[in-house]
């Protein structure tokens, strides 16, 4: 028998300098994860399709740029621009606002003219002359 020991196991490389814990450093270009910047997708798709219900084309328009914004978040992070993929998702959020107050001044508008505006008489007279004609 030999009286040499065994090669021991090759040691792994050290951390690149700068990052005492070993985490590999994004290169400029490289993705990024998706979840890093929030994108508001589905606030500005519900907020869009609840403008087309309550405000007409007034909140769909602001609702459809909100839309092209926040899709282009995950597509930013996707070619590595960071800087980008928050200026895109800083104005999705702005535009996700608008479209949720054009939402709500909507909705009370419809709520008015349901009990004081008279539209609840409007639409029983609308529902006579089809009954009385049919």
């Amino acid at each position: 028998m030999s009286s040499i020991p065994p090669v021991p196991p090759a040691a792994p490389p050290p951390p690149p300098p700068g990052d005492p814990y070993g985490a590999p450093s994004a290169m400029p270009g490289s993705p990024i994860a998706p979840g890093t910047v929030p994108n508001y997708l589905v606030w500005a798709i519900v907020a869009t399709v609840l403008s087309i219900c309550l405000c007409c084309i007034v909140g769909t328009i602001p609702g459809i740029v909100a839309i092209v914004f926040a899709a282009k978040v995950n597509t930013l992070l996707g070619q590595g621009d960071l800087a980008g993929a928050q200026r895109a998702s800083n104005t999705a959020k702005v535009w996700c606002w608008v479209t949720t107050g054009l939402c709500i001044v909507g909705l009370l508008w419809t709520v008015y003219s349901m009990t004081v505006g008279g539209g609840m008489e409007m639409y029983r007279q609308i529902f006579e002359q089809i009954q009385a004609g049919g």
